[in-house]
């Protein structure tokens, strides 16, 4: 029979690992964007500065990008409101693409889970 002490060990060390593998990951926008695959239809945190923001009429969507030094990626939000320019921001989301064509990533952007507003300029 085991001893209950390396059941337990067992069992800590398989929670350990499974922690692991469902943890956000937080990668520089560079790395998301010249290793897109590794993060497709998995959730990512980013922070840096909006760029950009702007909503399509009539339709509910906002888009801003956020750029930190490396690159700038697209966020997509179901949101009212998209931060504002110059805001330092972090966004929780998942890495998605508009199209896959010709073995090659077309849109990739994050899907807005969360926004934090960090700091306005």
């Amino acid at each position: 029979m085991p001893h209950p002490l390396k059941i337990r060990t067992a069992l800590m060390a398989a929670l350990l690992v499974a922690a692991a593998a469902c943890a956000v990951r937080s990668p520089s926008i560079a790395d998301l964007t010249y290793n897109p695959g590794r993060y497709y239809d998995r959730d990512v945190s980013i922070e840096g500065t909006v760029t950009s923001s702007w909503g399509i009429p009539l339709v509910p969507l906002k888009l801003y990008k956020v750029g930190d030094g490396t690159g700038e990626v697209t966020v997509v939000s179901d949101s009212q409101h998209a931060p504002p320019r110059g805001a330092h921001v972090r966004v929780r989301g998942r890495v998605a693409e508009f199209a896959h064509l010709g073995g090659g990533s077309i849109g990739m952007h994050v899907r807005e889970k969360s926004l934090r507003i960090l700091r306005r300029d």
